[in-house]
């Protein structure tokens, strides 16, 4: 049976947390947790999160109509409903602004890959959504290529949100991801991010398999993706107006890679190079 009570008790929890942690500032973030088929508790709007107390939660109903409780229920509810209307594993999801993750949201700078095992093996790639007002459809509707093949999303110009089985774990891909990009920012003001090998790469994802735990670049049809180059989500890119800027990927080294330097290279330096030959030949051709 369904413990109401504790599971309220828990969210509360998470919300004190989200906002010691300052990722959710003044009344910002929004926490639900599915209890059946069509009931789903729910933290109110306009309240602050670190001081949550049970009755405050209410609950809501797939559409996203209250049923229950003496405050408003959050105004950005149709974004949960809807990864639970997608992912019926889903349990809880967690939405809040942690700093450093919203920064890569606000940038649309894609969170670099091969660098620190812990991501690779609990996050993978990170996809960036389009920009929508919050609270509506069209707004819950920017996950919908993600929600399958993630657990966490960035939400251009906005924020986070993350899922999982339960509160706890769902909070906690929010938690990882926001230290990792921590991380990036003060490596890149030491100059420099060093990234690990495909090989070494391939090692952790072995590990992930291993363990369980999905991953897209385990799948058949990303076998031959350069896994340290964000390709699953690459596609997203253009429509979302995400673009490397403060972290070029690493050189490619994957076999897909390997079969386009061999006919005629497509890395950005390459394609440098043979402009830069094209210049000067069609310079020399001129004095010939």
């Amino acid at each position: 049976m369904t413990n109401v009570h504790k599971i309220k008790q828990d969210m509360c929890d998470i919300g004190r947390r989200i906002y010691a942690k300052g990722f959710a500032a003044a009344n910002d973030g929004n926490i639900t947790v599915r209890v059946s088929d069509n009931e789903v508790l729910c933290t109110p709007t306009m309240h602050c999160k670190g001081f949550l107390k049970p009755e405050d939660i209410s609950t809501i109903d797939m559409t996203g109509k209250q049923i229950a409780g003496i405050k408003p229920r959050s105004s950005e509810a149709l974004l949960h409903l809807e990864i639970y209307k997608q992912r019926s594993d889903i349990k809880s999801v967690v939405h809040c602004h942690p700093p450093h993750a919203t920064a890569f949201a606000i940038a649309r700078e894609p969170i670099p890959q091969c660098v620190l095992p812990e991501v690779e093996v609990f996050l993978g790639d990170v996809p960036i959504t389009k920009y929508e007002t919050p609270g509506g459809q069209a707004f819950a509707d920017t996950i919908i290529p993600f929600v399958d093949r993630t657990n966490v999303i960035l939400l251009a110009n906005h924020g986070t949100v993350s899922y999982g089985e339960n509160v706890e774990r769902a909070y906690w891909w929010t938690e990882i991801l926001d230290a990792y990009c921590r991380m990036l920012i003060l490596a890149k003001q030491l100059g420099h991010v060093e990234f690990f090998n495909e090989p070494k790469q391939r090692e952790l994802l072995e590990l992930k398999d291993k363990w369980g735990w999905s991953d897209p670049r385990n799948t058949e049809e990303y076998k031959d993706c350069d896994i340290c180059a964000n390709d699953i989500f690459r596609d997203s890119w253009k429509d979302s107006k995400v673009q490397r800027r403060a972290f070029p990927a690493p050189e490619p080294m994957g076999p897909k890679a390997a079969v386009n330097k061999a006919a005629g290279g497509s890395s950005d330096q390459e394609k440098l190079i043979q402009m830069i030959t094209q210049r000067v030949m069609a310079e020399l051709s001129k004095h010939a």
